[in-house]
């Protein structure tokens, strides 16, 4: 008997062996992209680059690491990802353990009473059953695929959840990166805003006095007074921009950040290196949201498989072996065995059409996972190429305005020195000095838009 029971337990592997899938065989859509960049970014992509760096080496700048470091472990966010990855990590485990029978060892024991009007015999009776067994219910031998295009649905899933959390990560990495960028420049403006300030109250003071001597007119006294509230204006804009810009900074991290770690201004911060941007093809093999995508591309075509084996005959087996007894002390002696073995088949014949209809919502939803693909690559192509195509227009700007800023410089000192030796009006001294003030704010943010460039690069090239 236990030969047999041996037999039983051999068939599902038998039927598991033999399986077959009825999803369609996968081919990787065709990027719907250029396979060049456009030629605005030609002159930017002569090599094709390695595995893009590890985020701590691309960002040297040993403060902006640990700033970093503290959001990749306090960040809400990310933590959600990394939550979703063990939930469809256990979602798979849970398919996966639909190719294999579920063993299950039972104990039962019963006893009940028969009164006399209900006993055939005519007079009361009792009896009791004992029953020990070990066997698997409801089994299903998979012969056309079904539960093996399920399971290979869920691990694509799965990949798909961890691809999105890398992509959570470095999406991380770059927004805390952006936000300590924009604190520098943020902080560095109202630098500049409080030392234009001292600047423009200490000429006021000058002018005060020689105004009360009767060597300066009202109108010259007036105009400098605008200008140093026009400073103090900017200097409480600034001030509110930094508070913002320190807000959005501790959210991305999640974690109160030590003063020592917070940059004081764009030139205290460790240059973020320029990257190649290789070929469009390089960027497919590395964009998390690309990988995704095809993952739940491959899910989505392996759903047709299940769909189309719905057609098909399911055969279920259920099959146990152990021993009973009236008696509990004879529950193991010889001949107590028993066994069952109860194979079943389900054909379906008429569904009103609903297996049709199944087949043609998983078609859809592959289709659908072809556009949300083929969107994916054709987004991820436009940023690298916009990226590009700004990076070589912003060289240009930040050397026209370094310029403007050594000659509104010039400019200054010249119509300060005309006004001290009476040459000139103190209104040209003012305009010189608005001149200068905002050519140095326009390279602070140009700065900023350069080193914001290149960090977008990074992302949209894939991280590290």
């Amino acid at each position: 008997m236990t030969n047999s029971f041996a037999w039983l337990l051999a068939v599902p592997a038998l039927g598991l062996a033999g399986c077959l899938t009825l999803a369609p065989d996968y081919e990787r859509p065709a990027a719907p992209t250029p396979a060049e960049w456009p030629a605005t970014a030609a002159e930017t992509v002569a090599e094709s680059p390695e595995n893009l760096i590890a985020w701590n080496e691309f960002f040297a700048d040993s403060k902006l690491q640990a700033v970093i470091e503290l959001a990749l472990t306090n960040n809400r966010d990310l933590r959600i990802a990394a939550l979703n990855i063990e939930k469809a990590q256990a979602l798979y485990g849970v398919q996966r353990a639909d190719l294999l029978p579920s063993i299950k060892a039972t104990g039962a024991g019963s006893k009940q009473r028969t009164p006399a009007s209900l006993s055939s015999s005519g007079a009361a009776m009792e009896s009791e059953r004992y029953e020990v067994s070990l066997g698997f219910a409801a089994y299903e031998l998979d012969l056309f695929g079904r539960v093996r295009s399920l399971n290979a649905q869920a691990l694509e899933r799965f990949l798909a959840t961890e691809q999105a959390q890398h992509g959570a990560r470095i999406s991380i990495v770059a927004s805390v990166a952006n936000a300590y960028l924009a604190l520098a420049a943020d902080r560095e403006s109202l630098r500049l805003a409080r030392e234009t300030l001292d600047a423009q109250q200490a000429a006021t003071d000058l002018i005060r006095r020689r105004f009360d001597v009767g060597d300066a007119s009202e109108i010259d006294l007036r105009q400098s007074e605008m200008s140093v509230e026009s400073a103090r204006v900017d200097i409480a804009r600034y001030a509110g921009q930094v508070a913002v810009s320190e807000n959005a900074l501790a959210l991305l991290v999640g974690a109160p950040i030590p003063a020592e770690l917070l940059p004081t201004d764009l030139g205290s911060i460790a240059a973020i290196p320029e990257l190649a941007a290789g070929t469009p093809s390089d960027v497919l093999q590395r964009r998390p949201d690309i990988l995704q995508a095809e993952n739940t591309l491959k899910a989505a075509n392996a759903n047709i498989g299940a769909a189309r084996a719905a057609f098909f005959p399911r055969i279920a087996l259920t099959a146990g072996y152990g021993t009973a007894s009236d008696d509990l002390s004879g529950l193991f002696k010889g001949g107590s065995e028993i066994w069952n073995f109860v194979p079943s088949i389900t054909l379906p014949i008429f569904e009103a059409g609903r297996n049709r209809a199944n087949l043609r919502i998983a078609q859809a939803d592959r289709d659908i996972a072809v556009a949300q693909y083929e969107k994916t690559i054709q987004t991820a192509f436009r940023e690298v190429a916009d990226t590009l195509a700004l990076r070589r227009t912003l060289v240009d700007q930040l050397t026209a305005q370094e310029a403007l800023v050594k000659a509104a410089q010039a400019t200054y000192r010249l119509a300060e020195e005309r006004y001290k030796s009476g040459v000139d009006s103190q209104l040209a001294v003012l305009d010189a000095q608005r001149s200068y003030y905002g050519a140095q704010q326009g390279l602070v943010a140009l700065r900023l838009a350069q080193l914001a460039n290149r960090l977008t690069l990074y992302k949209a090239l894939g991280g590290g």
